[in-house]
């Protein structure tokens, strides 16, 4: 199948989101999944709202306490530790993923029966993943595409959605969804594979790749806690139009590192990873227009090439600190 043209595109101009809605201000909301995505949310709403961090682990307390959140002992596994989520924010940010076993994602289940316990949230923004659509053979991919997942781990996140969707349908509480395809960061990039010598796809065999930075993805989260309507879903992804040898390729050549070696197909099904083999078997360009016309962020790093730059910059900094 020919791929489309890529339908990528920024609107002039859009306004910037710098800081919360006064709708956040002086509200409170509770984050769901404290990983590095809410480690950047945090400092963004903490001046303006009180936030609270379900934490699974007392010692991941002090870490979140320092960033400006409440930390709430917690364990979306185990139903009973989440008595105390009810009532206690009208604003959730559900970033937790499902677990890595099974067809469903309970865990979205057992914080959905929690939260309805008491007075019902308003609004919730769920991060899922962009693997909901399955493998599109490059072609272009508007929010409203139809939802064929390939893999386990993208189904049981097609499952969470679903779950969602009950629940605000239920309650009245408003939901947004925004579907992250590759997020990376400085401290994220893969150098590892580099440094390997792992192989990418030959051009003629290769899937175009999806990316939006992490700081890009914290701002938009903040966003969709005031804008969109309800059960509404987000591409939330960067300008780049790339296949993924190239963005290997950039990520090489920003470090100064050796570009990765091409392969068929054939050949890299014998060297490289179940996991990695699936995302090389998906092949998707995501539409964002939605995206820049309704949640109006104007990101950071529009591209991966400013990301990277960014990323670079980074490591040589924290190199010359390290002296």
């Amino acid at each position: 199948m020919v791929a489309q043209r890529n339908p990528k595109r920024r609107p002039a101009r859009p306004p910037a989101a710098r800081r919360p809605s006064g709708r956040i201000a002086r509200q409170r909301v509770l984050i769901i999944g404290s990983g590095d995505v809410a480690a950047r949310v945090i400092p963004l709403l903490a001046p303006h709202a009180k936030v609270f961090a379900l934490v699974r682990r007392a010692e991941a307390a002090p870490a979140l306490r320092a960033l400006g959140a409440t930390p709430i002992r917690g364990d979306l596994d185990d139903r009973r530790s989440l008595r105390r989520l009810a009532g206690i924010a009208p604003r959730i940010l559900h970033f937790a993923p499902p677990p890595d076993r099974g067809e469903g994602d309970p865990r979205s289940g057992r914080l959905v029966a929690a939260l309805a316990r008491r007075s019902l949230p308003t609004r919730l923004v769920y991060i899922s993943t962009t693997g909901v659509y399955g493998d599109c053979q490059g072609n272009s991919v508007p929010e409203t595409r139809p939802l064929r997942a390939g893999t386990a781990r993208a189904r049981r996140r097609v499952a969470a959605e679903r779950t969602l969707r009950a629940f605000a349908r239920r309650s009245g509480c408003r939901l947004a969804i925004l579907r992250a395809p590759g997020i990376y960061a400085a401290e994220r990039l893969s150098l590892a594979r580099l440094q390997r010598g792992d192989p990418v796809l030959r051009a003629e065999e290769d899937v175009f790749t999806n990316h939006i930075h992490a700081d890009d993805l914290a701002r938009l989260s903040v966003a969709a806690l005031t804008r969109g309507g309800n059960c509404r879903a987000w591409n939330a992804s960067d300008d780049s139009d790339l296949r993924m040898g190239e963005w290997y390729d950039r990520m090489a050549d920003t470090f100064g590192l050796p570009r990765p070696p091409r392969a068929s197909r054939r050949e890299i099904e014998r060297v490289l990873s179940p996991m990695m083999l699936s995302f090389m078997s998906e092949s998707r360009r995501l539409d964002n227009t939605r995206l820049h016309r309704e949640l109006r962020v104007r990101l950071r790093y529009p591209n991966v090439d400013a990301g990277l730059a960014q990323a670079r910059a980074w490591f040589d900094l924290h190199k010359e600190n390290s002296r």
